[in-house]
C-alpha cells in the first residue's frame, strides 16, 4: 500500500498559511535537503482547487534549475474540486472525478511511490481526520507569524500522533514528522 504524506511550513505559533510572508530569513540548506528527501519518494501529488490555481500559474514558468519546479511540473497531479472542469491545463494534472476520500483510498491501493498532499490545508485536515494520512511533516520556522490560518482548530477532535522523526537545522528550523496512531481520531 502506498503512503499518503503531507508537509507544511509552520510558524512557532502554528500558522501554516502564506509561509512566503514569514519564512524567508530562516530557510536554509538543511531544510531544503529535508524537503528534497521527502519529494524524492513522491510520484503523485494531490492538490485542492485553490492550490492548483495558484501553482499552475507559478510553477510552469519556474526556472529549470529550481529543484521544486523540476519535481512538481512533470509529476502526476490530481485535483480535488467541485468547480473546475477538465481537461486541466497543467502538465499531468487531472481532476479526481470522485469524492476525495474514496479517490485516495483507491489510489493508495495502486502501485507507486508516496502520494503527497500539497498546497492545501483543507485537504490535509480532511485526510488526516479521515485516518488516511500516514505522515504529517511540520517544518517549523523560528518565527511568530501572529496572523494567518492554523492547521488545527479548537473544535477538532482529540487526535493522537506519534513522532516518527525530528531534525533541527542550523537556523533553528525543526522538521517534525508525525504519524497517526491507529484509531486515534476522536479518542
Amino acid at each position: 500500500m502506498r503512503r499518503l504524506t503531507a508537509g507544511l511550513f509552520s510558524s512557532v505559533d502554528g500558522v501554516v498559511e502564506d509561509p512566503h510572508l514569514w519564512q524567508l530569513d530562516s530557510f536554509d540548506d538543511e531544510l531544503g535537503a529535508g524537503m528534497g528527501a521527502m519529494i524524492s519518494r513522491v510520484d503523485t501529488v494531490l492538490l485542492g482547487r485553490h492550490g492548483y490555481e495558484e501553482w499552475a500559474q507559478h510553477w510552469p514558468a519556474a526556472e529549470a534549475a529550481d529543484p521544486f519546479g523540476a519535481f512538481i511540473n512533470p509529476v502526476e497531479k490530481f485535483v480535488a474540486s467541485r468547480s473546475l472542469s477538465g481537461p486541466l491545463g497543467w502538465t499531468n494534472a487531472s481532476l479526481m472525478g470522485q469524492p476525495l476520500e474514496d479517490f485516495v483510498r483507491g489510489l493508495k491501493q495502486t502501485d507507486g511511490g508516496d502520494i503527497a498532499v500539497c498546497a492545501s490545508i483543507s485537504l490535509v485536515r480532511q485526510l488526516m481526520f479521515a485516518g488516511l494520512l500516514d505522515s504529517l511533516t511540520l517544518m517549523i520556522h523560528p518565527v511568530v507569524a501572529g496572523a494567518g490560518r492554523h492547521l488545527f482548530e479548537a473544535s477538532d477532535p482529540v487526535t493522537r500522533l506519534e513522532l516518527q522523526e525530528v531534525t533541527t537545522t542550523s537556523r533553528g528550523n525543526v522538521l517534525a514528522s508525525y504519524g497517526l496512531r491507529t484509531g486515534s481520531v476522536g479518542e
